[in-house]
């Protein structure tokens, strides 16, 4: 770690008293009990110096910060010199000088609102989407592609140390932490993109003495980060597809249009008509081209008000879909409670791994198709299945079979389990789609198993377990630690409860008597998302 200065923490002037400079360190450290905040990191400077004294930010108080790491979901790192005590900036990059607010406390740490950038940050590019600094989605677009992978490498790192318990020291510890697998395309990647319509424009400081009424007032975009009831209007995602950007200004040209008679839905009085726009891309296993999908989400059924847009998006030749969702709660879903066709077909289809999957309106399939690619070949090497169809396989968050089926074809059977029924439907509709007969889908909670669960299949060879952001319940460990599966692949999109239950599997909990029972043998971090503080692990182990 980077030794801190004793004058890095200091009044700059007796003119500003309120202005204090922190110096940032260069390393963070985890809690164990709890991956999602990140506690103070002592250090034997602070404990032993008489000289130092501790400082505790207060609220509202002004501060001079430099920040030169990340932390979870990508928030600037900064740490007070002496005591230790960590704070978090959204939108600081390492480098970055700056004044900062502090807005909240948290026990452990101390989150700061950035007022002001003193110098921008080291690798710094220019951002080429006009959003970059107030959407929210790509954090990172003005860090350089390079310095986000050293970012997000060195957080996975240090969640495996500070969370995992896995000593840097250990000789086998450069072996079992790889290198970050980069995305070989930065851009224009996601085959998914959720826009919403609202009632309530967001605009930037500099513009709110403006005043909107009406349609000048309605936008379509993303939701403004910290608000519920505000959206950015968005008339290009540097994310999406080119032709989903067609389809994307298409409607924003249109849907304002007062003959129309149009409204967007208002959170707040629960009136209005359109809730969000999904638009998915898929590609036509004929011609390999693109085809995409559009769905309305609009709080009742009406299509003839849709009728308008509907007619000028299917003259865009990529259109080979447009869907309407009915959601008539008053919750910000964009999954329908009824689904119609209004054009076309009402799947598209898409290709991983050799096979072919249809994917329907509110189908979850990976978000960016080419680095999945990537993904799931690590994911099938890992497995390390001997391809003589011997091997049970065990699929635990399965959601529509994609992993599972990929391993199919060398297994002898593959029992996935998912949560959500619709996606269990669209795992037997692909099973059946691909000719693969030896897969069986259940719809079951995993975080509500009780002791019955092994019964309902043979003892499996391996466990892929792709979990939500949470990370499994401790009741799944257990299980996994009861049924001494040979192999665990643990594919997360969370590293710091990827962390927490990797320790668990392989140290155990002392504090309920819990002993692990397999050994950690690799943990490859993965960049699905550039741009976004999101990171992919794909974790082997193996039963000790």
């Amino acid at each position: 770690m980077a030794s801190i200065p004793s004058h890095a923490l200091r009044h700059l002037s007796l003119t500003r008293p309120w202005l204090r400079k922190i110096r940032c360190s260069t390393s963070v450290a985890f809690s164990s009990q709890d991956p999602h905040q990140i506690p103070p990191q002592n250090t034997d400077t602070a404990a032993n110096s008489s000289k130092s004294q501790a400082f505790f930010p207060k609220k509202n108080q002004i501060l001079e910060l430099e920040c030169e790491s990340l932390a979870f979901k990508g928030k600037g790192v900064c740490k007070v010199a002496d005591s230790g005590f960590v704070l978090l900036c959204d939108n600081a990059l390492p480098g970055e000088r700056f004044i900062g607010r502090v807005s909240r406390k948290k026990g452990s740490y101390a989150e700061v609102t950035k007022l002001k950038t003193l110098s921008p940050h080291r690798d710094f590019v220019d951002a080429p989407c006009e959003y970059a600094s107030y959407c929210g989605g790509c954090k990172t677009q003005d860090l350089s592609y390079e310095a986000q992978l050293r970012a997000k490498e060195q957080q996975v790192r240090e969640l495996v140390i500070h969370v995992g318990k896995f000593s840097d020291k250990d000789p086998d510890f450069s072996r079992i932490m790889k290198p970050i697998v980069p995305c070989d395309i930065q851009f224009h990647y996601r085959n998914k993109m959720e826009f919403s319509f609202g009632s309530q424009k967001w605009l930037p400081k500099e513009l709110l003495h403006e005043k909107l009424d009406g349609n000048d007032n309605y936008a379509l975009g993303l939701h403004a980060p910290g608000f519920f009831d505000k959206i950015l209007n968005v008339d290009k995602c540097l994310l999406q597809s080119e032709p989903a950007n067609k389809i994307l200004a298409t409607v924003q040209d249109n849907w304002k249009d007062p003959e129309l008679g149009l409204s967007p839905y208002n959170v707040h009085s629960h009136a209005g008509f359109l809730k969000h726009l999904v638009l998915r891309t898929g590609r036509d296993m004929k011609t390999g081209l693109p085809e995409l999908m559009v769905n309305f989400v609009t709080s009742s059924y009406k299509p003839e008000m849709l009728k308008p847009l509907v007619e000028k998006i299917s003259t865009i030749p990529e259109v080979v879909s447009i869907m309407n969702n009915v959601n008539t709660s008053i919750g910000n879903t964009s999954v329908g409670e009824e689904e119609y066709t209004l054009y076309g077909k009402s799947t598209i289809s898409e290709s991983l791994r050799g096979l072919t999957f249809q994917i329907s309106a509110n189908s979850f399939f990976q978000t960016n198709t080419h680095q999945a690619e990537v993904l799931y070949k690590l994911i099938e090497d890992c497995a390390g299945l001997r391809g003589d169809a011997s091997e049970i396989v065990l699929d635990l968050f399965c959601g529509t079979g994609t992993i599972g089926l990929t391993l199919a074809k060398k297994a002898k059977h593959v029992y996935g389990y998912e949560v959500v029924p619709q996606a269990v439907a669209d795992a037997n509709k692909n099973a059946k789609l691909n000719g693969i007969n030896n897969t069986t889908f259940v719809q079951g909670d995993l975080n509500k198993i009780d002791e019955n669960f092994g019964k309902h299949f043979p003892k499996p060879d391996i466990v892929i377990s792709d979990p939500n952001r949470p990370g499994m319940h401790m009741k799944l460990i257990k299980f996994l630690l009861k049924l001494k599966a040979p192999k665990i692949v643990y594919v997360s999109c969370n590293p710091a409860t990827c962390a927490r239950d990797i320790d668990y599997l392989c140290h155990g909990v002392v504090e309920q008597n819990i002993k692990g029972c397999y050994k950690l043998k690799s943990i490859q971090p993965v960049d699905m998302f550039p741009h976004t503080p999101h990171i992919e692990c794909v974790c082997l182990l193996e039963l000790c």
